[in-house]
């Protein structure tokens, strides 16, 4: 894939991932809430395992489902992108669950594994590697 390619995939899994990052941010703002609600109002204090743990498991909802059930979460849809595995087969749970733990670790070093994706011959990034994934143009 020349390097043109790779950078405008890249710039539009960029616009998918802002999408879907606002939407994560409602969802954990309405998590948040709940945990409140069930604390009577007792502010959780920073750095709690269980509910830094907690922010997790509603990230990996939100995306486990729609890879599971489409391949397009609203921002992939939104930008014609689709998770698929890398023989094109549409994802199960555990493929979204290797995806997820592969993008966090891709997160990690200041998001380094996306860049990947300009050095990657087929325009993967780091995450998409690992978990055996694909990002793919859904054609109009």
């Amino acid at each position: 894939m020349p390097f043109r390619e790779r950078l405008a995939l890249l710039a539009r899994r960029a616009g998918a991932a802002l999408y879907d990052g606002l939407l994560l941010l409602a969802l954990w703002l309405l998590a948040t809430a709940a945990v409140l609600a069930l604390r009577g109002g007792e502010a959780v204090p920073p750095g709690t395992v269980w509910f830094e743990l907690w922010l997790l498991a509603v990230a990996f909802a939100f995306h486990g489902w729609f890879w599971v059930h489409g391949g397009q979460t609203l921002g992939l849809r939104a930008w014609r992108l689709r998770v698929v595995r890398a023989d094109g087969a549409p994802l199960g749970w555990n493929d979204a669950a290797r995806r997820f733990a592969a993008a966090l670790l891709a997160l990690a070093p200041a998001g380094l594994g996306w860049l990947w994706m300009l050095a990657d011959r087929e325009g993967l990034a780091l995450h998409d590697r690992l978990s055996r994934t694909r990002v793919a143009r859904v054609r109009a």
